[in-house]
């Protein structure tokens, strides 16, 4: 299933996209289902039993509790996380354009909940920042809660996965010599535009192609098999002393390819669109505006 989270006249709701025009309304579909995927994840086969009833929707797509794709906008899949857990230099062949060793363990960082942005939504760029980069990234959304979990246990808590774009500003990671702040721009965060089941996908969705284009220009491409720490690895890692709860979001770490590491550095600027694209995931695809 695609799972989405869509902005509705009555507040942000969750639905599921039954074709690539045609979304169903579960809150309109049953009005005992929570409005977040935070608390619907614990319900997931009245979701799925609600999704294959629908299944074959008829020409008649605005008729409750069927709605058509251009009617609301989406928002971010999961638009309030408890958090959101990034990793660094988690491929190797982005290790290797910084000349540097994988990492022994993974290297965990965190960006605002603030930062998050539905796909089509504009990257917004103050004046002052100049170093801003673009990072393709595959994200895992955690389903079930849970605190020292095994990686054999890791996929039970897995709600799906996808696109994620991991905007950084260059500038305030150097100075700061940490990520925190350069990595929680405001609608630096774009993600969507839904949640893929891990059935509908490999093993810890393993092995798929992925790609980030600056302008239709492909400047990232690898696969999730080149993960230094693969998804059930890093939810173990992360969860030894934390818990992590539904609707908590890892990011995988990004491709080689990125902007600070070309010759010359290649940053956003407005009327840039960075594209990422991941097999079977979908498409996130967002503008760059000036602010």
């Amino acid at each position: 299933m695609r799972l989405i989270s869509f902005k509705h006249p009555d507040g942000p709701r969750p639905g599921v996209a039954l074709t690539d025009k045609v979304c169903l309304d579960l809150v309109a579909a049953d009005r005992s289902l929570p409005r977040s995927w935070n608390a619907l994840f614990a319900r997931m086969s009245e979701v799925r039993a609600l999704a294959d009833r629908w299944r074959n929707p008829s020409d008649v797509i605005d008729g409750v509790p069927l709605f058509s794709r251009s009617k609301y906008p989406l928002l971010p899949p999961i638009p309030s996380p408890s958090k959101i857990i990034a990793v660094g230099m988690n491929y190797r062949d982005h290790a290797e354009e910084q000349r540097k060793a994988p990492p022994p363990r993974p290297m965990l960082f965190s960006k605002a909940t603030t930062c998050l942005q539905a796909d089509r939504g504009p990257i917004q760029l103050d004046p002052d920042l100049t170093q801003v980069d673009a990072e393709a990234e595959l994200a895992v959304v955690i389903g079930r809660q849970g605190r020292g979990i095994s990686r054999a246990d890791a996929p039970s808590h897995i709600a799906g996965y996808m696109c994620f774009n991991d905007v950084s500003d260059r500038e305030a990671q150097q100075a700061d010599k940490q990520f925190f702040r350069g990595k929680s721009l405001d609608t630096g965060g774009p993600c969507g535009p839904w949640l893929v089941t891990p059935d509908e996908l490999p093993p810890l969705a393993h092995g798929l192609d992925i790609t980030g284009a600056l302008n239709g220009e492909v400047v990232q491409h690898s696969n999730t098999g080149q993960l230094i720490f693969p998804i059930d690895e890093l939810i173990r890692f992360a969860s030894l002393h934390m818990t992590l709860l539904p609707g908590d979001i890892i990011t995988t770490g990004t491709p080689g390819g990125v902007g600070a590491y070309r010759d010359p550095p290649r940053f956003l600027r407005p009327g840039d669109v960075y594209d990422v694209a991941i097999e079977g995931v979908g498409l996130l695809s967002n503008p760059v505006v000036a602010l």
